[in-house]
C-alpha cells in the first residue's frame, strides 16, 4: 500500500506562518503533503505561480514529506492524478468553516475518493492570512511576526522593484 499522500490546496500569496503551522500539523497525520499551488488566470496575485512555489519550497525546506506543485483547475483532479486521498483544509475562525463545508460536499460529490480533512490553526495564527499581510506590506508594517524569512525578503524585493518603477 501506498504511503497515504493529502494535497494542502490553496493560492499561498504569501505564504504565512498560519499555513506553515497547517502544513506542520497535517504531516503528523500523512506521510506526504503536496501543497498544491491554485493557479487562477483571472485572480491577480502579489507573487506569480512560480515565485510561490519558490518561496513555498525555501519555506519548508527542513520538512520531510513535503512537495509543491502548482496546478489550474478542480483540485480533486490533482488528488485522483496523484492518488491523493484527502484534502487538508485550515480553520482560523468559525467563519473559514461555513466555505469549507461546503467545498468538502462538493469536492466529495465530483470525486468520492477524496475526503477533506480540517485542522485548526494554532491560536496564535488564528488572524494572519495572506491578504492581511499584503495589505500590512503595502503600508509599510513589519510583516515578520506573519510570514517566514523568505517571505519578507520576497516582499521587500517586491516594494524595492515597484518603487524603481
Amino acid at each position: 500500500m501506498p504511503d497515504p499522500v493529502a494535497l494542502y490546496p490553496g493560492t499561498f500569496d504569501p505564504f504565512t506562518y498560519g499555513h506553515r503551522d497547517i502544513l506542520e500539523r497535517a504531516l503528523r497525520l500523512f506521510d506526504r503533503v503536496e501543497v498544491t499551488v491554485g493557479v487562477n488566470a483571472e485572480k491577480k496575485t502579489l507573487f506569480s505561480t512560480q515565485e510561490r512555489i519558490d518561496l513555498i519550497k525555501q519555506c519548508t525546506v527542513d520538512l520531510d514529506g513535503v512537495s509543491v506543485a502548482a496546478h489550474e483547475g478542480l483540485i480533486v483532479d490533482r488528488a485522483e492524478a496523484v492518488g491523493a486521498r484527502a484534502l487538508v483544509r485550515g480553520l482560523r475562525q468559525v467563519s473559514d468553516f461555513d466555505y469549507e463545508f461546503r467545498m468538502a460536499f462538493a469536492n466529495r460529490k465530483l470525486y468520492d475518493d477524496v475526503e477533506t480533512v480540517f485542522l485548526m490553526t494554532s491560536e496564535e495564527y488564528a488572524l494572519i492570512s495572506s491578504s492581511m499581510v499584503r495589505d500590512a506590506h503595502r503600508w509599510d508594517g513589519d510583516v515578520s511576526k506573519f510570514v517566514p524569512p523568505p517571505v519578507v525578503a520576497a516582499l521587500a524585493e517586491k516594494k524595492a522593484a515597484a518603487g524603481a518603477s
